[in-house]
């Protein structure tokens, strides 16, 4: 299995998940969340694809800079569009990239990492499988969702559960 199609799966589960959700549902105060909604963890997954996109070609990408578009946390349609939008464009070559970040509240100054578009895509990819992990919590916290054992879990961790079982 390639990347792509490993984000692919993932975001299956999500959008699956997204759609199963009533507008409300989406946009629900969950209090095991910090009265964070999952149209928030939706936005917040999503955003970071869209800075890798938006700095592929610059060579530079900035997670700290993302919009922070309040319409992809509050219309579930346009979330579920923009989902579709970035897994049909994660087919792109790989190349070298530059990550910039300022980790320090207290300091203007920023890091810059060499990486590279497949990392970034990894990180991305264990990114939204752990706020998955948070938006479990809150589905189940909205209702009794059936949701696939896998939802929210590291591949590796899928592995050794498996391993385990034998």
């Amino acid at each position: 299995m390639n990347l792509q199609q490993a984000i692919s799966n993932v975001f299956v589960q999500l959008q699956d998940s997204v759609e199963r959700l009533t507008d409300g549902q989406y946009i629900q105060p969950i209090s095991s969340l910090s009265n964070a909604t999952i149209g928030q963890h939706v936005r917040h997954i999503l955003e970071l694809f869209v800075c890798l996109e938006n700095g592929y070609n610059d060579g530079l990408v900035n997670y700290e800079k993302r919009k922070r578009d309040r319409t992809i946390e509050t219309n579930k349609a346009f979330a579920l569009q923009l989902m579709h939008s970035i897994n049909a464009g994660l087919a792109r070559p790989d190349k070298d990239l530059v990550l910039e970040a300022g980790y320090d509240e207290l300091s203007q100054d920023v890091l810059h990492i060499k990486t590279n578009y497949l990392r970034e895509l990894v990180y991305n990819l264990e990114h939204t499988v752990h706020h998955m992990a948070l938006i479990r919590v809150g589905l189940l916290e909205l209702s009794s969702f059936d949701l696939p054992e896998s939802f929210g879990v590291a591949s590796s961790t899928i592995k050794y559960r498996k391993a385990c079982a034998q």
